[in-house]
């Protein structure tokens, strides 16, 4: 494993005053993260390998890779992938996930500073991040790293919160009890800013349906592998889980209940 060096990163300086060290929101996260996190259709590779020519030979920085969810499907399609992230406990547990692929490069760095050499990626993606760039520096450092006429891609799941009562009732529950979720979701659900990201050549964008199905332990873990849910010694804790305990009595079908997603892949050169 190759670790080059920690930068913290966010992706305004409204966020910056709002999370002064975002790396560190999920550390206390990670089992829940690794768990019950949603992860990504095979049918984005498929695209990014019919229509942007990603092979299983081409080299790919998967940025703020996190726990490994993403990484695991460039690792699975057999492409050596530097999984560049800035949080010891997620990047530790990515490496114990995903030791048995001799693909992998684990390193220590962010999105502004990845520590790797210029125009080493065919590929650079980002996977339910880019809401923490700094996205000047980001492109800077995405233009150093990827090899003339490589590809930047950025994958976001997002729940489906009027899909289903649901989606509804979960919604209503984290605007009621999480900490700063008002203040955070609009920078990491604004597809105008990744837009921007590409300017001035553009990116083609590609959605697809996604789910996941989850028990009451799931839907616990679910919701607390989010950095706004309040945890364990908060005031808002308890409450929370009774209600969401409830609600998964309410919605539950043969034990299970079911989150809608769309994953958007947003696909552009830089």
């Amino acid at each position: 494993m190759f670790h080059g060096t920690l930068v913290t990163r966010h992706s305004s300086l409204i966020t910056r005053n709002m999370f002064p060290d975002p790396t560190r929101r999920f550390s206390s996260r990670v089992d829940n993260y690794v768990k019950y996190r949603p992860g990504y259709p095979p049918a984005v590779i498929a695209v990014l390998a019919e229509s942007y020519g990603l092979t299983p030979s081409s080299v790919v920085a998967d940025v703020a890779s996190g726990t490994g969810i993403f990484t695991a499907l460039l690792l699975q399609n057999g492409n050596p992938v530097y999984a560049v992230e800035p949080n010891d406990d997620m990047r530790a547990a990515a490496e114990r996930q995903l030791a048995h692929y001799p693909n992998l490069t684990s390193l220590n760095g962010t999105a502004e500073a990845t520590g790797l050499p210029d125009g080493c990626a065919d590929f650079v993606t980002a996977a339910q991040a880019f809401h923490w760039f700094r996205r000047d520096e980001a492109r800077s450092e995405f233009q150093r790293i990827l090899k003339p006429g490589g590809w930047c891609a950025i994958v976001y799941n997002t729940r489906r919160t009027e899909a289903t009562p649901l989606g509804r009732d979960y919604e209503r529950l984290i605007q009621t009890y999480g900490t700063d979720y008002r203040h955070f979701r609009e920078p990491q659900f604004n597809p105008e800013l990744v837009r921007a990201f590409f300017q001035p050549h553009g990116c083609q964008e590609h959605r697809f349906p996604n789910q996941q199905m989850l028990d009451l332990d799931g839907l616990r873990g679910r919701l607390l592998s989010v950095s706004y849910a309040p945890e364990a010694g908060h005031p808002n804790h308890e409450p929370m889980l009774a209600e969401l305990e409830q609600m998964f009595h309410t919605h539950q079908q043969g034990g299970f209940v079911t989150f809608e997603y769309t994953t958007t892949l947003y696909v552009g050169q830089l």
